[in-house]
């Protein structure tokens, strides 16, 4: 069964960059909206708004809430969320891939 939340969760999830290292997904929901059982890789979540979500999983639920703004670090993981708030949910998911590459010399400097 593939459990990629661009493929499960469709209507909440896109990717919006990948490439060999990263893939970057959006996520975005509504007060009472849940997902279906994803997983995710070891990752960076940045909040775009405010929210409050339950996450359920093998360990169990977790009740989650954050401000806008926030930047935290998501461990490899499979669960299931439902937007437990009165606001939506939007956030984007930096995806990490493999291992990193050591700089090689004449890397551009800045974004690409």
């Amino acid at each position: 069964m593939d459990l990629d939340p661009v493929v499960t969760n469709a209507d909440h999830y896109r990717v919006v960059l990948e490439n060999a290292r990263v893939r970057v997904l959006a996520y975005d929901d509504l007060p009472g909206d849940r997902t279906t059982p994803h997983v995710h890789p070891d990752s960076v979540m940045i909040t775009r708004s405010a929210f409050s979500r339950r996450l359920t999983g093998s360990q169990g639920d977790r009740d989650v809430v954050l401000p806008e703004g926030a930047v935290v670090w998501l461990p490899a993981q499979e669960h299931t969320g439902e937007n437990t708030g009165t606001t939506p949910t939007r956030v984007l998911l930096v995806e990490l891939k493999g291992d990193p590459p050591a700089p090689s010399p004449g890397t551009a400097l800045g974004p690409v």
